[in-house]
């Protein structure tokens, strides 16, 4: 009956203990959390003391960074203090954001930058020489802008992908590519959808 008793004791120390541990997380990142909200606003006046539009831009945009990153500690914090609600609500699907990236991609040559690269090598090297001079001219020169309409043609179609990598609770990382700017930042909470990644 003792035994009974004491284990009752012991568990409801321990869930009374985990509720205010649980508690003065949550209330430590309210405190963080508008502690950013208030420096954010402090920063915004002081951007709009800026004479020169860029500077006003720049400094808005160094100052939402600077929000970003303490609520994202803040969130860090709250979750590193709360170890059971984090493991029940985790998932293997579910990552934070850790970098976004903005990558140029060189386009898909095709046969028709080639043939067109070739013909014009072609008859570029076809002037050149005379006899069988003139043949390997033409030739290399074929070759030569068969390589070149290929790389133009490459260089023409290149476009800007945004590379989003996410880790994972197993600390694995995986990266997503996405046509246009899908607005996610480092620090976001996101899960796997399909081939891509949603909020949270």
């Amino acid at each position: 009956m003792i035994h009974r008793t004491l284990v009752g004791f012991v568990l409801i120390c321990s869930s009374t203990a985990f509720a205010a541990g649980t508690s003065a997380a949550q209330a430590q990142y309210t405190a963080d959390a508008k502690k950013a909200a208030q420096q954010y606003e402090a920063d915004k006046k002081v951007c709009a003391d800026e004479s020169d539009a860029n500077a006003r831009l720049q400094c808005r945009r160094d100052a939402r960074t600077v929000y970003d990153k303490a609520l994202a500690t803040a969130k860090a914090s709250l979750k590193a203090a709360s170890p059971a609600s984090s493991t029940s609500s985790a998932c293997a699907d579910c990552g934070t954001v850790t970098s976004v990236k903005v990558v140029e991609r060189d386009g898909q040559g095709s046969a028709i930058g080639m043939i067109a690269g070739g013909v014009g090598g072609a008859v570029l090297g076809h002037q050149v020489g005379g006899g069988v001079g003139k043949d390997l001219a033409t030739v290399a020169g074929a070759v030569g802008g068969a390589y070149a309409g290929k790389k133009i043609e490459e260089k023409v179609r290149a476009h800007k992908v945004w590379m989003v990598t996410v880790q994972y609770p197993d600390n694995s990382k995986r990266s997503f590519e996405f046509k246009e700017d899908p607005g996610y930042k480092a620090g976001d909470l996101v899960k796997n959808s399909g081939n891509s990644i949603s909020r949270r």
